[in-house]
């Protein structure tokens, strides 16, 4: 066995052994880590580093707006080497700007998800975390709301109920399911 494949399988029990769910289809891709029941940045920081000395860089990484706040379900990518990396001092500061200038989440978790499954839940809640820190009002040029779906796609009803109901349809027409969007919204950044 080669000195590469040795590291590659070490990397790989490691994981397994901390119970870390990664994606490892390509040699260095980037893991997916599952934030499960009780995890905050800083004990994942340490499941990576062994210090936990990194969750400001978790967070500007994930675009995490507020580092006490994660979810059940949020998939964080870690670094293709299995190490969080530091943070430059601009990273600090762009994350810095960003979260004076995000709006207030205003009625959050008034999603109507009951049709929908847990997965598609987390996955739906993920999404609008990411797009408007869970704000019904916020507004980014034409995209508006919770989900930021085009104006014209509301037809002039900007209510909680129907930005719900036409991001189901959406998603549901685009996708197929909300884990299908947050799938591609991670490998692109957008849904």
């Amino acid at each position: 066995m080669s000195k590469k494949n040795f590291v590659k399988l070490s990397a790989t029990l490691g994981a397994t052994v901390l119970g870390i769910s990664a994606a490892t289809a390509v040699a260095n891709a980037d893991t997916i880590y599952t934030v499960k029941e009780g995890d905050t940045l800083y004990s994942i920081s340490q499941k990576f580093n062994n210090d936990g000395s990194l969750v400001n860089t978790l967070a500007i990484q994930n675009h995490i707006k507020d580092i006490n706040m994660i979810h059940v379900g949020d998939k964080l990518v870690i670094k293709s080497n299995g190490q969080i990396k530091p943070a430059t001092k601009q990273d600090v500061k762009n994350n810095q700007n960003q979260s004076k200038t995000a709006q207030p989440s205003n009625n959050t978790n008034t999603s109507s998800t009951s049709k929908l499954s847990a997965s598609d839940q987390a996955a739906k809640e993920w999404i609008a975390q990411r797009e408007s820190s869970g704000s019904y009002t916020a507004q980014n040029g034409r995209y508006y709301g919770r989900y930021q779906l085009d104006l014209s796609y509301l037809n002039g009803d900007l209510s909680p109920e129907n930005q719900d109901r036409v991001a189901d349809q959406y998603v549901a027409s685009r996708y197929g399911s909300w884990t299908a969007a947050q799938a591609h919204w991670m490998a692109n950044g957008w849904y």
